[in-house]
C-alpha cells in the first residue's frame, strides 16, 4: 500500500510517498481501507515536531479518517469487515490502509458520505465539548468565534447557533466572513491577517466586539487563533464571561495580563478534547450521539472546501499552514 511518510522533521515539502507493507490487525485492532482523511492543524505541527505528541519516524501524519473496515483482529466484536466507520487518531491516516484501535471507531450514518465523515469528528467534537462542557453556554448568550471560517471555528459557529447563542464570527477576509454568514453567524468582524497586531489594531478589534454587544463584551469567546488576538478578545469579554483556549493557529502563544481576568471576574478555560475523550469516554460518547442527532436534523454539516489526492498531501498541509483553508479539506486515495 502507499503511505505519506514523515522521515525527517520539517515543512510539508519534506514528506514523501512510498510503498509500505499493509498493516495487520492484532488483538483489539482493525485495518481500515481509507476512503477519505481530513487535514487538521495538528498535521502541520506534528511533522515539524511542534505538537505535544512526537511519534517515532518514519510515520504517516493524518489524525482523522473515514473508510471501510478491511479486517479485524482477535477480540473485536463491535465492527466487522465491510462496515463504514470514521475515527480520530493521533497520526497514521494519510495512507491507503490505516491500523486503528477498534474501540475508537464510530459507525457512519447512511446519510453521511466518506468525505463528510472524515471531516466531522475532530472539529465538531472539539467545539461541542468546548461550548457544552467547558463554557456551559446558555441560550441567549453572545458567542464570539475567532478564526471562524476554519474547521473548528465554523463548527463552533454552527453549534453556537444550534445551542441558541447569538454568534459573532471574526475572520481575516470578507470571503471567509461570507462563509460564516452562510453557516449561521449573526454578525461578523473583519480583522487583520496577523499574526501580530499593533496596539491600535488590538483596540479596534476590542472596540468592534464591544460595539456589537452593547458595550458589554462577549459572554463566551472561542479562540483557536492565539497571538495578539487573544488579548484583544479577552479585553472585550463580558463580566463573568468564559474565554476558551482552543489553539494557537496564528503561531505565538499569548502572554495574557491576568489582571484582565480579575477585573472582569471571567474564566480562562482550557479546551483539550483529546484529553477529555481519554478520561471520560462515556460522556464523550453521549456528546457524539448529540452531534449525530444534530447532523441528522440538518443543523450541522462540515464544509469540505477542497479535495486533494494522496499524492497532493504536501500541498494540502501547506494550505492549512498558510491559513488558506475555509472549513475542511480532505485527502482521498
Amino acid at each position: 500500500m502507499k503511505a505519506v511518510l514523515s522521515k525527517e522533521a520539517g515543512p510539508p515539502e519534506t514528506l514523501v510517498i512510498e510503498d509500505v507493507p499493509s498493516p495487520v490487525a492484532q488483538e483489539g485492532q482493525l485495518v481500515l481501507s481509507m476512503k477519505s482523511a481530513a487535514v487538521n492543524f495538528p498535521d502541520v505541527l506534528i511533522i515539524e515536531d511542534k505538537y505535544q505528541f512526537k511519534p517515532k519516524r518514519p510515520f504517516s501524519p493524518g489524525c482523522e479518517v473515514a473508510g471501510i473496515v478491511k479486517s479485524v483482529g482477535p477480540g473485536v466484536t463491535n465492527v466487522k469487515p465491510g462496515d463504514r466507520v470514521l475515527a480520530s487518531a493521533g497520526w497514521g491516516c494519510f495512507a491507503e490502509e490505516v491500523l486503528l484501535d477498534a474501540a475508537r471507531v464510530i459507525p457512519i450514518p447512511d446519510a453521511m458520505d466518506f468525505e463528510t465523515a472524515s471531516a466531522f469528528l475532530m472539529t465538531y467534537g472539539t467545539s461541542h465539548h468546548a461550548l457544552k462542557d467547558r463554557a456551559m453556554i446558555q441560550p441567549g448568550e453572545t458567542l464570539l468565534v475567532l478564526g471562524a471560517a476554519g474547521g473548528v471555528g465554523l463548527a463552533a459557529v454552527e453549534l453556537g447557533k444550534a445551542m441558541g447563542a447569538r454568534v459573532i464570527a471574526a475572520a481575516s477576509s470578507e470571503e471567509k466572513l461570507a462563509v460564516c454568514r452562510e453557516h449561521g453567524a449573526d454578525e461578523t468582524i473583519l480583522y487583520p491577517a496577523g499574526p501580530a497586531l499593533d496596539k491600535e489594531q488590538m483596540k479596534a478589534l476590542s472596540d468592534e466586539i464591544k460595539k456589537l454587544t452593547n458595550g458589554n463584551g462577549a459572554d463566551v469567546v472561542y479562540d483557536p487563533v492565539g497571538g495578539d488576538f487573544s488579548e484583544a478578545a479577552l479585553r472585550a469579554t463580558n463580566w463573568a464571561g468564559r474565554f476558551l483556549v482552543v489553539g494557537f493557529a496564528s503561531g505565538p502563544i499569548p502572554r495574557i495580563p491576568l489582571n484582565l481576568a480579575l477585573l472582569k471576574s471571567c474564566q480562562i478555560v482550557g479546551v483539550f478534547w483529546g484529553g477529555f475523550v481519554a478520561r471520560y469516554p462515556k460522556e464523550n460518547q453521549q456528546n457524539i450521539n448529540e452531534l449525530m442527532a444534530l447532523f441528522g436534523a440538518g443543523k450541522i454539516k462540515p464544509l469540505v472546501s477542497k479535495v486533494y489526492k494522496l499524492s497532493e498531501t504536501a500541498q494540502a498541509i501547506e494550505a492549512m499552514a498558510a491559513r488558506k483553508v475555509k472549513g475542511k479539506i480532505v485527502i482521498v486515495p
